[in-house]
């Protein structure tokens, strides 16, 4: 296995790449060479050379197998997969459409699962290999007015770290990133609980800032794993 921590012709999958921290972690990823496949319903290419970009709905099991194995053909192989398509509706339990709950479960849930089936035969074909899902300090606490979301971050957690045991001596690092609030346009449509003029939006953190240590993670030498990080902007309690 290799300990090389450059990042330069690893091929990274991403989900939700359009915009927000996909965005970001893109632009990041290109920037130190790496390989990319960038999944998003609009199907972006970020304007970025040499990706591979394409139209792909989390929630539809058919879209992602379909995307993976396009990207694996492409590059002839799959090193990363990040897991960050997802959405998110605040209010209180009884008050959330039921709509935002289907969306909540069928992308952040089972898109999640979608994604790690499809791509995780390819990491596991050579030996070794990063999954990265991006999850929320929701994932780790209960949050008043976030309960449905906190419920799919919850499962989002749980999985990965269920998959660390089933495939850290197989070579596959898995990793939580769970992060509070992110100024991006997260939740900032359809009624959703965020609006861009609220003081607790303008203090958050940066897609970049999470981009940042997504980066700082996957560049780690392979004799050691980060299982989880929660990070907070400091406008925000840590709850405990």
């Amino acid at each position: 296995m290799s300990s090389d921590r450059t990042l330069a012709g690893r091929v990274v999958l991403i989900t939700g790449a359009s915009a927000g921290i996909g965005a970001a972690l893109a632009r990041r990823l290109h920037a130190e060479g790496a390989q990319l496949a960038l999944a998003s319903r609009r199907g972006a290419d970020l304007g970025l050379d040499g990706v591979y970009a394409g139209s792909c709905d989390v929630r539809d099991k058919q879209q992602v197998d379909a995307f993976v194995a396009a990207a694996a053909e492409r590059f002839g192989r799959l090193d990363v997969v990040v897991a960050n398509a997802g959405v998110g509706s605040y209010g209180k339990f009884l008050d959330v459409p039921d709509r935002h709950i289907d969306e909540m479960i069928d992308t952040n849930v089972r898109g999640t699962v979608y994604l790690l089936r499809a791509a995780l035969p390819h990491l596991l074909e050579h030996g070794e290999g990063d999954v990265i899902t991006v999850a929320s300090e929701a994932g780790r606490r209960g949050l008043p007015g976030e309960a449905v979301y906190s419920a799919s971050k919850f499962a989002q957690v749980g999985l990965t770290r269920a998959l660390d045991n089933e495939l850290r001596e197989l070579g596959i690092r898995c990793t939580n990133i769970c992060p509070g609030g992110v100024y991006t346009d997260f939740a900032m449509d359809d009624g959703r609980g965020r609006t861009p003029d609220s003081p607790q939006v303008k203090a958050m953190m940066t897609a970049d800032d999470i981009a940042d240590l997504i980066v700082y993670c996957l560049s780690r030498p392979r004799h050691f794993r980060i299982l989880e990080t929660a990070l907070r902007p400091m406008s925000e309690a840590s709850w405990g």
